[in-house]
């Protein structure tokens, strides 16, 4: 363990909840074990050894907790205006940002993004909860004209649908639920949550807190297990409404089907093989980070990282030379060492996925510029690869076209802009892309052009509740943020009155 890693001791609150000796389900305010019994065991990333034990659930305890929301949802949650609602997520924002360094040392630890990573991703926690706390006084219909004999006054009325399901991946939990629970809270549903088995902690946490924070027992619930056990039986319980899912395509499928027992609505964000362009007239000072790290952050655990970064061919060399050194500047190290700018990867097998895709580049024929093994010494025993950088690719190659969810950047080569937004368009793919160009006039019909959810045009990776997110083709569908998220939460109801 490092000097910097030492020093930085989870506070007291995060320790005293991970040396519990199991972390239990928390289902109508209460931690309860699994109905079997059973546990499983989440790993320290960075170290390799067993940080956790977890309940193990299964059909039961997801009726369990689906039977606590059905009854959270018809019971007094029913009962509170829009301005109780919000008035609750404004407390729930300001108590985030009083324990916000317990949370992300309690994440650091059991998904690998380092502190300074998660320090930063305060503002964008806080935004959304804020984002939500407003959309919960902003919910209405509409008063409509028709053309109906008589005194006849129609209107709409909007209403929660119920129950909601949410399956939370393992590369970025701590945000990534707020998603699921802001909506909730702020349209009068309840929610029942199933996070990764490989990242479950900050959100059982996250749980406690919020009835803490005075969210009634029932109305946020969490079940954590297996996706085959806990997360099949999630979606396709009978009696919840709705789901929200991010994580890979192949699950995706496998939610959909299982959504058919009931007809749930769906928002699914899924895998991405995000296209970021880099034309001849960009600025390299800005282009040259942004592109790395709209592949390297959170090492490359990002479902819109930019893993294919398309460069004009006059600036190919240059801009080459200088990612990579770009890419020398970056240390990966431990959790919890604040001078780390990467973590490990979430689990042995995603590393060994990562390695995987590193040998398949080789054989394909692309050029390994720069990292892609595993690190040693005194990071031997965690999940770390070096960022990897290849040169030489096509889009015909399986490293641009499959997700890896890993450190690893493609670089391929263009000559017309139209050429790049063939290539970009080239894929089962449309979460996210980008475009770097000093001319608007180029760099909107690069955006015109790419088949794709989020365009980002001398910049990557930004976020805004207010504006949305989503994808298209194989990357889902439904939006993260805008007035479009808060619809999936509720649904039109039609109203005739005659006078």
């Amino acid at each position: 363990m490092t000097t910097s890693q030492q020093n930085a001791v989870p506070n007291k609150q995060a320790r005293a909840f991970l040396d519990r000796a199991a972390h239990q389900h928390f289902i109508d305010g209460q931690r309860v074990p699994a109905a079997s019994g059973q546990t499983l065991t989440t790993v320290n990333p960075s170290t390799g050894e067993d940080l956790a034990r977890l309940a193990a659930g299964d059909r039961t305890d997801v009726d369990h907790a689906v039977r606590a929301a059905r009854r959270a949802f018809r019971g007094q949650w029913s009962t509170w205006t829009p301005y109780g609602r919000q008035a609750l997520l404004t407390r729930i924002g300001q108590i985030l940002d009083e324990r916000f360094e317990e949370l992300i040392q309690i994440e650091a630890l059991d998904m690998g993004a380092p502190l300074s990573r998660l320090r930063g991703s305060k503002p964008a926690l806080l935004k959304m909860v804020s984002f939500f706390a407003a959309q919960a006084a902003n919910i209405s219909g509409e008063t409509l004209m028709n053309g109906l004999p008589g005194n006849v006054t129609t209107m709409t009325l909007k209403a929660p649908v119920g129950v909601v399901g949410g399956i939370i991946p393992w590369n970025g939990p701590l945000n990534g639920q707020f998603w699921i629970i802001g909506a909730a809270l702020a349209s009068g549903c309840t929610a029942v949550l199933k996070p990764s088995e490989e990242a479950s902690l900050s959100v059982l946490r996250v749980a406690e807190i919020l009835y803490e924070a005075g969210v009634p027992a029932g109305v946020v619930n969490v079940v954590t297990g297996r996706g085959k056990d806990a997360g099949h039986a999630l979606a396709s319980h009978p009696d919840v409404d709705r789901i929200a899912f991010t994580g890979s395509t192949q699950t995706g499928r496998s939610i959909i089907e299982a959504s058919t027992t009931n007809i749930k609505k769906l928002q699914l964000e899924l895998g991405g093989k995000s296209a970021d362009i880099v034309c001849a007239d960009a600025d390299l000072d800005k282009a040259v980070p942004g592109a790395a790290m709209g592949v390297f952050a959170n090492s490359g655990q990002i479902c819109f990282a930019g893993t294919r970064v398309l460069v004009q061919r006059p600036i190919v060399e240059e801009f080459t030379e200088r990612l990579l050194a770009f890419t020398d500047t970056l240390r990966v190290g431990p959790s919890l060492d604040d001078t780390a700018n990467l973590g490990p990867v979430v689990s042995q097998a995603q590393l060994d996925k990562v390695l995987s895709y590193i040998d398949v580049g080789r054989a394909d024929g692309a050029q390994l510029l720069r990292g892609g093994a595993r690190l040693d010494g005194e990071l031997a025993s965690g999940y770390f690869v070096q960022p990897a950088v290849f040169g030489g690719v096509t889009n015909d190659m399986r490293i641009a076209r499959e997700e890896i969810f890993g450190p690893v950047l493609s670089i391929l080569p263009f000559d017309d802009v139209d050429e790049a937004i063939a290539i970009a368009n080239d894929s089962e793919y449309g979460l996210a892309g980008a475009v770097w160009s000093l001319s608007l006039s180029t760099a909107l019909h690069v955006v015109r052009g790419v088949h794709t959810g989020t365009m980002w045009v001398n910049c990557y990776g930004h976020i805004d509740p207010l504006v949305g997110f989503g994808g298209t083709k194989m990357s889902g569908y439904g939006s993260k943020g805008s007035a479009a998220h808060m619809d999936n939460y509720l649904y039109t109801k039609s109203v005739y009155v005659e006078l």
